[in-house]
């Protein structure tokens, strides 16, 4: 399955924590969507999402990675399919052309544009846009997206092991 990683997913340390198949396959760009943090998390925080824009020159940039049929559940688990994500196919604009993936977008029932992310998430979104050296000027939106401090210090170090080696290749 050709699958399009664009929130804390692009972190290759995670996502192969949950699919140890994924292997890299491109960059990617999803033309007239943006990103949000409105998805409502488990721990009540905002979690990414893609949002249709009316406004052409609106995308968001992500990963596409090819993951073994047999792990697509273990992933679809992870996403909470169908308890707060669905999962959408969706056309994509990549270097050597266009293709398709497979996605995940935050279900209408679970949207809420309050929520913003607890800064560890927001951090591994960055980290994973670093990794796969996304550009600067999107890495720098990233950058400013409004955080939360996680309430559960020990969730928050759990979450940002993941983070710590990939900081050496930040600008």
């Amino acid at each position: 399955m050709h699958y399009f990683a664009y929130g804390s997913n692009m972190l290759a340390a995670r996502l192969r924590a949950r699919t140890p198949s994924a292997t890299f396959m491109c960059i990617a760009r999803l033309h007239g969507h943006t990103l949000r943090f409105w998805k409502h998390g488990r721990d009540d925080s905002g979690k990414a999402t893609i949002v249709p824009s009316d406004q052409p020159h609106d995308q968001v940039i992500g990963v596409v990675y090819e993951i073994d049929e047999p792990e697509c559940a273990d992933l679809d688990r992870a996403e909470d399919l169908n308890h707060g994500y669905e999962k959408v196919e969706v056309r994509l604009a990549g270097r050597e052309g266009d293709l398709d993936a497979l996605t995940y977008r935050a279900q209408p029932s679970y949207i809420d544009r309050s929520l913003t992310p607890f800064d560890w998430y927001r951090d591994l979104v960055i980290a994973g846009a670093i990794e796969h050296n996304l550009p600067e000027d999107y890495i720098e939106q990233l950058r400013q997206i409004r955080t939360t401090t996680d309430p559960d210090p020990d969730r928050a170090a759990l979450h940002r092991q993941l983070i710590e080696p990939n900081q050496t290749k930040s600008t």
